[in-house]
């Protein structure tokens, strides 16, 4: 079985979503399949079949993340530094094109999150980024062509 990488923080919010889909939601939809039974024939019940089709989802949902939970490597960020780019690492760069400054934290692909600047380790840009040191610059192939970046400053997290 293949293993992949994931942060504490990103393994702890996928447990909570798997303890929130089992104790709240699948709960919430087997009350609901059975108010739905009590309004009678079930042939022509448009709630009856949507709460089918919700607890559908919810256990593939489950199936899922009980998959990715079991498939993960909790990295210990703690443990990790230097002054290359690896798993963990926070890295500002500037686009070369138009000086625009970014700073990414890579982490596993379980728990990437564009708006929070959380990039899996499997994009285009880390993938670049990986192994690079202060002041390199990588190319990446992107949707608007070839960008250009500089790396700026690598961060690890600090020991707590």
């Amino acid at each position: 079985m293949q293993r992949y990488p994931i942060t504490e923080n990103g393994f702890k919010e996928l447990t909570a979503k798997l303890a929130e889909l089992k104790t709240k939601d699948r709960p919430e939809i087997t009350k609901a399949i059975a108010e739905a039974r009590e309004l009678g024939d079930l042939s022509e019940n448009a709630e009856y079949k949507s709460a089918r089709e919700r607890q559908g989802f919810i256990e593939s949902k489950i199936q899922e993340i009980e998959d990715k939970i079991a498939r993960s490597e909790v990295i210990d960020l703690n443990k990790i530094s230097g002054n290359t780019v690896k798993f963990g690492a926070t890295v500002n760069v500037v686009d070369i094109d138009n000086d625009k400054e970014s700073t990414y934290q890579i982490v596993g692909e379980y728990e990437s999150n564009v708006d929070n600047n959380q990039i899996s380790i499997t994009s285009p840009l880390a993938k670049s980024l990986i192994g690079k040191a202060v002041g390199d610059v990588v190319e990446v192939y992107s949707p608007m062509g070839l960008r250009e970046y500089e790396i700026l400053q690598i961060r690890y997290k600090v020991h707590s």
